[in-house]
């Protein structure tokens, strides 16, 4: 039986319209009632998936900024984490700039951005639909090597680094990984995501990649949480559709991917769910656990 189960967002539990259906709501709060410990483990900071947490009514515990850091919502506070260092921050800032590429900062409670493109677009508009305590904090800087290297919270969670084109993206991540004492994503397909305007839909495509600083995995945090509730590997179940969710799904006691997913996920899942769209989450939930 699985008493543990750690679910991705975006892509996994959440819709192209980044919205939770109110099929996966009602099996999520089955299974938090059958007394199994739901997780919510993403690349977003603090206040973006609490926003989501609540809207679940989980009170357990959220892993943040890829693994970054672990996040006690009872007891609103922080009980793990794993920063970038400032110092490797301010030299992935240089390169960005000097070669012209859209990259976002991701801090404990707020994104970073030179400007709204991209991913850091989608989460703009996403905060339209949402009441002003519950959006995902965005600030525009003018100038990033200056602010941050003027920042007192130096608690770094994760860099995103975004370009449409694919040889210009993969040429400065070439360069990045060359910087010691950092993870950087390795990722070959395109993200799409979808942004309702009025009656329009437009996609956002774009390539996309995330540095952490060194050992900061989804399932290094799991790997904590796990000591913390006394628990197995055997007895977790992990869910996601991308390259940041490969380490959780392969170690898991029931790796899960979505269909759809990129296919080095889906070679390491011992089960692949409908899509996110068609309540994937839900659907292996009620399989294994209802």
């Amino acid at each position: 039986m699985y008493k543990l189960v750690v679910i991705d967002l975006d892509g996994t539990m959440l819709n192209h319209y980044g919205e939770i259906s109110k099929k996966t709501k009602e099996t999520v709060k089955t299974c938090i009632e059958k007394g199994i410990e739901i997780v919510l483990a993403s690349g977003r900071p603090i206040d973006s998936i609490k926003s989501i947490a609540e809207e679940l009514k989980l009170n357990g515990y959220f892993i943040a900024g890829n693994g970054a850091l672990i996040y006690d919502i009872q007891k609103d506070n922080i009980i793990y984490e794993n920063y970038i260092k400032k110092e490797k921050v301010l030299e992935i800032i240089k390169i960005c700039e000097e070669n012209s590429i859209a990259y976002n900062l991701y801090t404990e409670k707020v994104i970073l951005t030179t400007n709204l493109k991209f991913n850091v677009l989608y989460y703009y508009k996403e905060n339209l639909k949402k009441e002003e305590n519950k959006q995902t904090n965005i600030s525009i800087v003018e100038n990033m090597y200056e602010y941050v290297e003027n920042m007192e919270n130096n608690k770094f969670l994760k860099i995103t680094i975004c370009d449409e084109n694919d040889k210009i993206f993969h040429s400065i991540i070439k360069k990045l990984k060359e910087i010691n004492g950092i993870e950087v994503l390795d990722v070959e397909h395109m993200s799409r995501k979808i942004i309702k305007q009025g009656t329009e839909e437009i996609p956002v495509e774009y390539f996309y990649s995330e540095i952490s600083a060194s050992n900061v995995d989804k399932w290094n945090a799991i790997e904590f949480l796990l000591q913390k509730m006394e628990l197995k590997k055997e007895e977790v179940m992990a869910i996601g559709d991308n390259i940041n969710d490969k380490k959780m799904i392969e170690e898991a006691g029931m790796g899960v991917a979505m269909r759809g997913s990129t296919p080095e996920i889906i070679k390491v899942a011992k089960e692949v769910t409908d899509t996110n769209d068609n309540d994937g989450v839900a659907r292996v939930l009620e399989k294994y656990l209802l």
